[in-house]
């Protein structure tokens, strides 16, 4: 008994480098198909269904597993390729799955799933093959889909402002790490019943009555006379035939399972909050504060010439920059020091700014206090 592994993977590189591996691994180049055979063929809309239904029928046959070869007849002529190994025993069949995975197979009942929600109702060979541009139309289709349903509704609140009032909502993000089962596709295991010739050999015996007539001249004895009546003689022939039985045994169990296991992830990332800062604004200072707010030409001047040999983004900065320079326009710091306030302006902003190092953005803030001043 035969076990046919199979894999569908929407690259042929992909295909290609699972069937490599395969190759390298000790199958041999009659055990592993794949199908396109090239990456020509896999890109071309020339090649018949004829082909490809052919191709599936010598795999699966057309009655006991047609629905298996119309999805996968389906999925090549959409663009993607099918790999097929055939396995001699359990371990090997095992060693090929491990294998095949390694290379993201799509899930094809998944996959099937969706095209029947867009009215695919079965492989037609007479069906031509998708160009490029229709199988990337499929696969973004397919992309979008997923993602929809797997994303959770949104709810959106509204807030009506009274008249001469401006809400600023204060938003701050909260991380909550959870779990979800998705699929990663994978491989089926077929199983296939083969005959095969057997030969033996049995000697057969058999039985043949031969009648002789001789002819004969001497007196009649005794017994020849007590003979003298009429009477009958049968002999019967017998022959041997050959007789064929068959019993089957259990040889071999092929166990089918999964193995769970856990594992534990570190997930770290990053969440935001929006800070409310009021400045009270003289009235000569009106117009000059909302041209530095919106104006950020010296602050980025100034980043590029301190902080830019070094990397990261000027949007890293940005927010020291307009602090320093709102916390100058203040009555707190009108006429000020900076060796004199910086401990205080120092302790501020961390408290504002906790995932911020001070000293790595004291020089923006002196700097934006500076410019306001002059």
């Amino acid at each position: 008994m035969e076990n046919t592994v199979v894999g569908v993977y929407d690259s042929y590189a992909q295909a290609q480098n699972a069937m490599n591996e395969l190759l390298a691994s000790g199958f041999s180049r009659d055990e592993v198909q794949l199908s396109p055979e090239s990456e020509t063929e896999a890109t071309t809309t020339k090649t018949g269904g004829s082909a490809i239904g052919n191709f599936f029928r010598s795999l699966f046959g057309m009655d006991e597993h047609r629905e298996e070869h119309d999805v996968y007849s389906e999925a090549v002529r959409r663009g993607s390729c099918v790999l097929t190994v055939d396995a001699d025993s359990d371990e090997e069949r095992d060693r090929a799955a491990d294998i095949m995975n390694r290379y993201d197979p799509v899930d094809i009942d998944e996959r099937a799933a969706h095209w029947r929600t867009q009215g695919w109702a079965g492989y037609d060979e007479n069906a031509p093959r998708y160009t490029q541009s229709e199988i990337d139309t499929e696969r973004q289709r397919y992309a979008t889909d997923r993602a929809t349903t797997a994303a959770e509704p949104v709810q959106q609140q509204t807030r009506q402002a009274r008249e001469g009032e401006t809400r600023i909502p204060v938003v701050e993000e909260e991380l909550r790490v959870g779990k979800r089962a998705v699929q990663r596709g994978g491989v089926r295991v077929y199983t296939r019943v083969e005959e095969k010739p057997v030969h033996e050999t049995v000697e057969l015996r058999q039985e043949h009555v031969n009648v002789e007539r001789h002819p004969v001249d001497q007196p009649a004895s005794e017994a020849d006379l007590a003979a003298f009546k009429e009477g009958s003689v049968e002999l019967r022939e017998t022959a041997e035939e050959p007789v064929v039985s068959k019993t089957a045994r259990v040889v071999e169990e092929v166990v089918v399972g999964k193995e769970v296991t856990q594992e534990t992830q570190d997930v770290n990332d990053t969440v935001r909050k929006t800070d409310v800062e009021v400045e009270q604004l003289g009235a000569s200072n009106v117009g000059r504060a909302a041209d530095m707010a919106t104006d950020d030409t010296d602050f980025r001047r100034h980043w590029q010439n301190a902080y830019g040999p070094t990397g990261g983004r000027y949007e890293d900065y940005d927010a020291a920059y307009r602090y320093g320079s709102n916390m100058a326009g203040t009555e707190r710091f009108r006429n000020y020091r900076w060796e004199d306030v910086e401990p205080d302006i120092r302790s501020d902003w961390e408290r504002q700014h906790p995932e911020s190092a001070w000293d790595k953005v004291k020089d923006a803030v002196r700097y934006g206090a500076e410019r306001r001043h002059h």
